[in-house]
């Protein structure tokens, strides 16, 4: 049984392998509608369970329209639904869950929810984000980023902002997939420490961009944040919008790319996010691909 929790806890082999097979699924569907079924249907007579404690438009969209293309069933359940850690623990959820369902899939706040729900559940689990990581996002960005530029090896990734979940996973893809990756922002929203040797940091934006292959920024406050926290985080990031300006000191060819949702003309300018350089769409539409291979990866299909 595998287990998808974290970029660094899979080996950069089977990482290569599931973008691999996430680009040749994507490419059998050209044409089709999108509740058309796959050729192969690994998912058949299976049932998965999407939980999210979080609220999601493109993980719960992604993966339940991906188990469907793939033959298999979803049931999605929301915090509320089950009253997740209250009442009765995650161990035994995840032992309950593991008797109705083939596979798991989770959005949820601490990380130690997600470990807690693998440790204890006897069908795989996959980490659909916790407040720590975002794993599915980066596979699906780095698919994208290949799509578009070729290998991701030895190539330059900027990112400009908060040193978030998204920048975490960003980092354990750096390593996993050999680029460079590069981080700019205020020093008291600096990636966490269990993250340093993974990148560098150049506090000017402008400096950091130079030579970039793409330039990566993500939103400034979170749905949960108090206004006063919204207020001192824009004054903080301020200066590392990406905006057109910034793209013109990166290579002529450089990528954007954002996780979405946005919030236009705050960390990044519409004109970026519509402009040539954008690639934001595609790379929505690669959370799709990238998790139908990482959920036929797990079950070993």
């Amino acid at each position: 049984m595998k287990h998808f929790l974290d970029i660094h806890h899979t080996d950069p082999a089977d990482l290569r392998s599931i973008i691999d097979n996430a680009a040749t699924m994507k490419s059998s569907r050209l044409g089709r509608p999108r509740g058309a079924p796959d050729d192969e249907q690994p998912l058949k007579d299976h049932m998965v369970a999407l939980i999210f404690e979080k609220p999601s438009t493109r993980t719960r969209v992604s993966f339940d329209v991906g188990v469907r293309q793939m033959g298999g069933q979803t049931m999605v359940l929301s915090g509320a639904d089950m009253q997740l850690g209250h009442g009765e623990t995650i161990a035994d959820t995840a032992r309950v869950l593991s008797r109705y369902v083939d596979l798991i899939m989770i959005r949820t706040f601490e990380e130690a929810t997600l470990l807690e729900m693998a440790e204890y559940a006897s069908v795989p689990v996959i980490n659909g984000l916790t407040n720590r990581t975002h794993p599915c996002q980066i596979m699906a960005d780095i698919m994208t980023f290949e799509e578009h530029s070729g290998p991701i090896k030895g190539k330059k990734v900027v990112w400009s902002g908060d040193g978030n979940n998204v920048f975490a996973s960003f980092a354990h893809a750096a390593k996993a997939f050999d680029f460079e990756l590069v981080f700019t922002g205020p020093q008291t929203l600096d990636p966490e420490a269990a993250l340093n040797g993974l990148y560098t940091t150049e506090r000017d934006p402008n400096k950091a961009v130079e030579g970039a292959d793409l330039v990566v920024t993500d939103t400034w406050v979170s749905m949960h944040d108090p206004q006063s926290a919204r207020e001192r985080r824009h004054n903080q990031l301020r200066g590392y919008q990406v905006n057109d300006a910034l793209m013109a000191k990166a290579k002529p060819d450089a990528l954007f790319m954002h996780c979405l949702p946005a919030h236009r003309d705050d960390e990044v300018t519409s004109s970026v996010m519509d402009g040539p350089s954008s690639v934001i769409f595609d790379e929505a539409e690669n959370r799709l691909h990238a998790q139908k291979s990482v959920m036929r990866w797990c079950l070993g299909k």
